[in-house]
């Protein structure tokens, strides 16, 4: 009896499994070949060996990954690119493989994507930072991911890892063409789509070396936060803040990206110590609108601080979010049903934009409580045309039940709002 033959590669099963309980967790939709992952796991055993004995062989060939247009608020669109169930499970797979091998070597300040780190310590780092220095270059690359030369980042991976079959596949994913809803195939020469698993990692590898490590040794002392291809730079002056601007955009182009200049701002950090005036005295930076705020010391004094607080444009779209919901018209619900189907996206929302000068989220919450209020008239005919009657019946269900809706849990019920902490 002959012995199996042995795998190009070695990849351990147990990471494949792992990969498989990670991408679930993730959810996402159907890739090119519509198999969701519940029918993946129709033959879950089957499908993971079959993908474990591609991976390892040398073999595997990624599917098309499918294109979904995203709008955005300049009326353009970007691209999102959804792989297959079992492309996830392979990027991720390949990612397991290679993260920790970089993870050691990445720039202090880059934050997006990385394990331990998040947009909250981002924002509470920019933050302190803009109270220290008055000038920041918020940086806006254009189209980056569409755009990441594809030899840079090969080279990058290369230098990180001697595995052979993780070279492979990262060519093989770079490469692999978009389908479009007609079925026709675009055909690319450069970037790594966003939805895809391995996407985050490999921007963040390009960008250390395009960016980070640059930085390092051209302006050790300049202080930057980078989350993925989103950049703040902290400048002393006006004219260090259009010098590093000048001068990171030559060090981008070389490396094969672009600036937008139309986005890309120097910005005065204004406060109360802060004298003269600017074009621009505000940038949005992971969804939060850093500018000059009214804010009270601990003395209760109130003082100009140039702090983060949710975007106006996040507030529109929690806003129009909650309009998809259609609460007014749901009245074959009760409350605790209505409590049921959005508070994981309220408390989501809490979470997020919360953290810093919460204050100027109430305005979304007050906008769904009348919501609540519309809904009642709707549903109960002694409340109809009678809109203050709705708000104390709303109200009362509030002060009995204050943990039903997640924002009464965090204290802005309908019969009163909280001023407190910014």
């Amino acid at each position: 009896m002959s012995e199996p033959k042995p795998k190009s590669f070695e990849i351990s099963k147990w990471v494949v499994w792992e990969a498989y309980r990670r991408v679930k967790a993730n959810k996402g939709g159907a890739g090119v070949d519509e198999q969701s992952m519940a029918e993946f796991e129709q033959d879950l055993s089957g499908n993971l060996y079959r993908l474990w004995n591609r991976l390892s062989s040398g073999s595997y060939f990624p599917p098309p990954v499918r294109a979904v247009e995203i709008p955005k608020r300049d009326g353009s669109s970007r691209t999102l690119g959804v792989p297959t169930v079992a492309d996830r499970i392979a990027q991720v797979v390949a990612r397991s493989y290679l993260e920790p091998c970089v993870e050691p070597v990445f720039h202090e300040d880059s934050y997006g994507y990385r394990p331990g780190r998040s947009a909250h310590d981002t924002l509470g780092v920019c933050r302190e930072r803009c109270w220290r220095q008055d000038w920041v270059l918020d940086l806006d690359l254009k189209s980056f991911f569409d755009s990441v030369p594809w030899d840079l980042t090969l080279k990058a991976v290369a230098h990180h890892t001697d595995q052979r079959w993780i070279l492979l596949y990262v060519e093989r994913w770079l490469k692999a063409p978009l389908q479009r809803e007609d079925g026709s195939l675009v055909e690319r020469d450069r970037g790594t789509p966003q939805g895809s698993a391995i996407s985050p990692l490999l921007a963040n590898m390009f960008l250390h070396y395009a960016f980070d490590a640059w930085m390092a040794r051209q302006f050790p002392a300049v202080w930057f936060e980078r989350y993925c291809d989103d950049i703040i730079v902290h400048a002393r002056s006006e004219r260090q803040a259009l010098q590093l601007r000048a001068m990171i955009a030559a060090r981008l182009a070389d490396c094969g990206v672009q600036l937008n200049e139309q986005k890309t701002r120097v910005v005065y950090c204004k406060d109360d110590d802060r004298r003269g005036s600017y074009g621009h005295t505000s940038f949005d930076f992971l969804s939060y609108t850093f500018r000059p705020r009214l804010s009270k010391n601990k003395y209760g004094k109130h003082f100009l601080n140039f702090t983060p607080a949710v975007s106006s444009e996040a507030k529109t779209r929690m806003r129009r979010q909650m309009r998809r919901w259609r609460v007014v018209g749901r009245s074959d619900k009760t409350l605790t049903d209505l409590a049921l189907m959005f508070n994981r996206q309220l408390q989501g929302w809490i979470n997020y934009f919360g953290r810093f000068y919460k204050s100027m989220l109430y305005p979304v919450f007050r906008h769904f409580n009348d919501l609540l209020v519309r809904w009642a008239m709707r549903k109960y005919k002694r409340l109809r045309r009678h809109r203050g009657r709705a708000r104390r019946f709303i109200a009362d269900v509030a002060r009995r039940q204050p943990g039903l809706f997640a924002h009464w849990r965090w204290g802005l019920r309908p019969d009163g709002w909280a001023m407190g902490a910014r």
